[in-house]
């Protein structure tokens, strides 16, 4: 630990305002990453999309939707899914 505190007082101001701002980036970058992965799996999908992911057929998803086994979301009278819903919905088997 001492030896942590030497070399921070071996350095002068600017290199270390330059180090701290390479760890923020650094951390900062990664955040973007993580929030861009999850944006992506919030994607709306289509129910062609769906049946198409899933390989299931369209009168299985709505018998899946009316269970409350598959959220859906409604405009103007098409259904829309979010990726990461579905996703949820998977379960492992277990052998």
């Amino acid at each position: 630990m001492t030896n942590n505190i030497v070399q921070i007082a071996n350095i002068s101001p600017e290199n270390l305002e330059t180090l701290i701002n390479k760890r923020f980036e650094y951390h900062f970058e990664e955040l973007k990453k993580a929030l861009n992965n999850q944006n992506a799996n919030d994607d709306l999908m289509s129910r062609e999309q769906v049946l198409d992911l899933l390989q299931i057929d369209a009168s299985t998803l709505w018998h899946w939707q009316k269970k409350g086994k598959i959220p859906v979301y409604k405009f103007s009278n098409k259904c829309y899914y979010k990726r990461s819903e579905i996703m949820n919905c998977l379960t492992p088997l277990k052998k």
